[in-house]
Order: structure tokens, then C-alpha cells, then sequence
């Protein structure tokens, strides 16, 4: 399941270096549906996860930010944006197989990290980048399944959420998960609701349950 799953990584990396390559220095500094980061500080973000800080690096820099894990994140991202946006590219492409991971995750933190920040750059620079169904799958279980910092299940209690391209392997019906009243959509547009990028993603959902959505209380990240 793991090589399976590294794959899936290193074909996104690729693919989206591939998008990179082609920005503008305009679309670079677009930003992105990530708070308070721009595209290149989101390329930045992935480029640099393969050589994330060590776990003691971690601690100080937390320390320093005042226990404030995202505003640490933040800031680490936005130093390593401070290269030119072709290292950024050369980095992502050259660890694109990489499996090394920074301290207190997983490899399906990776792949949803992957998959969800491609969105986060795609999507503000209209962008159509297509998201692979069993990618998409297990990235949205990963994310449904997260306490910190999504809280996807306790924020969208009441509402049941189904995807309208994404079959269930088993049979004809659609993927969908929770209870209550149904907002349905594209599997990647549901990725984005249940990783709080509420606002990217109701232009493209639908049903009753929208009139239950609340502005996310979360820096998305």
C-alpha cells in the first residue's frame, strides 16, 4: 500500500512542478486559498517538506512562535520562498520520490498535503488540475478523519456529504460519508470543504445542507 501510495506523491510533485514551470511572476505571488500564503510560498512548502526541520528544530521554532504550530509552519515556508522560483521547481522535482518525512507525521499527511495544496495554487490561478479518483479517496479519508486542524466531522455534524464522480468500488453508488442534510459535489470540491476552504469550494456544491456551512473558524493549511 505504501509504494502504491509514494507513487501517487511523486506523480503529483511531478505534475506539479510541471504547472509551476509555467507561472508568470504574477501567478506567483497570487494568493492562494492556503491563509495567508501565496502560490510561491505554498511551492515553497512542498518543495521543502522532503528536508523538513528536525523534530528539535521544530520545538525551538514553536518555542519561538509562542506555541503557534501554524504561524511556525508560516514562517518557515515564506524563508524558503525566498528563492528563486526556479530552485523551488528544481527541489520539487529532484525529492519528487523522496519518502522522507518531517517529525509527527504520516505518509497519508504527504499525500493529502500534496494533493490538497495542489488545489490551493491550481484553483486561485483558474487552474483546472485534475485530481486521481483513488487519490482524491484517500486523501479525503485522511482529512474526514483529523482532528487538528480541520475538525471536519465535529463542523459539518448534521450534514452528509456526497460525491457526485467518485463511485464506491463496491458498487454504483456514490462516495459519500456523514449524516443529515446533503451537499453534494465533485470529490475535489468536498476535499476542499472538509479541509476548511469553505468559500473555494461552495460556488461549486450543491443541496440543503449549505444552508448549514459556517465560515471555517481555522487557518487552513
Amino acid at each position: 500500500m505504501d509504494d502504491a501510495l509514494w507513487s501517487t506523491v511523486s506523480r503529483e510533485r511531478l505534475s506539479l512542478a510541471d504547472t509551476l514551470d509555467a507561472l508568470t511572476p504574477e501567478q506567483w505571488a497570487t494568493p492562494s486559498l492556503c491563509s495567508e500564503w501565496s502560490v510561491q510560498d505554498v511551492a515553497a512548502h512542498l518543495a521543502m517538506t522532503p528536508t523538513a526541520p528536525t523534530l528539535g528544530q521544530i520545538v525551538v521554532g514553536i518555542l519561538h512562535s509562542r506555541g503557534d504550530l501554524w504561524a511556525f509552519g508560516r514562517d518557515i515556508a515564506r524563508e524558503y520562498a525566498q528563492r528563486p522560483t526556479d530552485q523551488i521547481i528544481t527541489e520539487l522535482r529532484r525529492t519528487a520520490d523522496s519518502r522522507h518525512l518531517p517529525p509527527l507525521t504520516n505518509p497519508d499527511n504527504a499525500l493529502l498535503d500534496i494533493i490538497v495544496h495542489g488545489q490551493d495554487i491550481a484553483r486561485p490561478l483558474g487552474i483546472e488540475r485534475m485530481i486521481p479518483t483513488s487519490a482524491g479517496l484517500a486523501a479525503f479519508a485522511r482529512a474526514w478523519s483529523m482532528g487538528w486542524p480541520f475538525h471536519a466531522q465535529r463542523r459539518l455534524r448534521g450534514i452528509r456529504l456526497s460525491a457526485t464522480d467518485a463511485k464506491l468500488s463496491a458498487s454504483d453508488a456514490n462516495f459519500a460519508v456523514g449524516s443529515g442534510e446533503l451537499i453534494e459535489g465533485r470529490l475535489g470540491d468536498l476535499l476542499l470543504l472538509v479541509t476548511g476552504r469553505t468559500e473555494a469550494a461552495l460556488p461549486h456544491l450543491s443541496g440543503p445542507g449549505i444552508s448549514l456551512l459556517t465560515p471555517p473558524s481555522i487557518s487552513t493549511e
